[in-house]
């Protein structure tokens, strides 16, 4: 059984990953995608009232079984586009772990912080301030196969940008060279271009 492939969009909070991946399952027509967002399986949760440790261990283990099944999808054969925020060493390291890194097309969505924090305010669903604390942590690794900048240019050119450039992904990947570095090298991902440690 052939394994599917794995368009994966990082980027902040209102940096337009959705809007992408929603264009994406327009324009592909060579397979059949599914839009997997980790937004998704955090809404999944129970809604009861748990104190911060619980809370942080629940999103944690939300987290990794997310990956889990984009995996599982991905394994039988599925196409997936993956819409996630890497703002934790460990969120990547884990990626990196349990999907197949020559089947990922790693996708950088970028977003110019004035215009996340204009999108943040007219949605009104996210915390204020949320994607600029992002912002320092989510591209920390500086290894991408293709990058899109939505303050310039529209969810559907992206899309287009990215259907183009699919059949063409390199070799090694991205995630390729991102496993040889933190994992085969025993090194860990920074939280800041600083190399600081910490949560984010």
């Amino acid at each position: 059984m052939t394994s599917g492939r794995i368009i994966f969009l990082n980027g902040t909070s209102s940096s337009g990953k959705s809007s992408i991946a929603r264009e994406l399952l327009d324009v592909l027509d060579d397979g059949v995608f599914f839009h997997l967002a980790v937004d998704s399986f955090n809404a999944m949760r129970s809604k009861r009232e748990i104190g911060a440790e619980e809370l942080d261990a629940a999103l944690r283990r939300t987290r990794m079984g997310f990956h889990r099944s984009v995996a599982a999808m991905a394994e039988v054969g599925n196409d997936i586009v993956v819409d996630h925020v890497l703002s934790e060493p460990w969120r990547l390291l884990d990626c990196l772990t349990v999907l197949p890194p020559e089947d990922v097309l790693f996708v950088g969505v970028h977003c110019q912080p004035d215009e996340l924090a204009r999108r943040e305010l007219a949605r009104g669903d996210r915390p204020p301030g949320l994607a600029a604390h992002q912002y320092e942590l989510v591209h920390v690794h500086e290894d991408y196969d293709l990058e899109c900048e939505t303050s310039t240019a529209g969810s559907r050119e992206c899309a287009q940008r990215i259907k183009e450039f699919l059949p063409h992904r390199p070799s090694p990947t991205a995630f390729t060279r991102l496993r040889r570095r933190y994992l085969t090298d025993s090194q860990e991902p920074p939280t800041t271009k600083h190399n600081l440690l910490g949560s984010g």
